[in-house]
């Protein structure tokens, strides 16, 4: 019986040590998420700021003689 709970208290040890190390990944990973969104999001307002370029549309382009 002594045998069985201490086989049961070392496991759950190494249990907590695992979840702990569990959460502390999720977190590292959670910041990371964080900062991937502020970086494209700042991306997505440079490429909005961006002027127009000096290239016609495929709309405003006059057809080739041979149409």
């Amino acid at each position: 019986m002594n045998k069985q709970l201490t086989d049961l208290q070392t496991r759950l040890a190494f249990q907590e040590d695992g979840i702990e190390e569990l959460n502390r990944t999720v977190a590292r990973q959670a910041r990371e998420l964080d900062e991937l969104r502020h970086e494209l999001e700042e991306l997505r307002r440079q490429l909005r700021a961006l002027t127009p370029s000096n290239i016609a549309s495929e709309a405003e382009e006059t057809p080739p003689p041979h149409f």
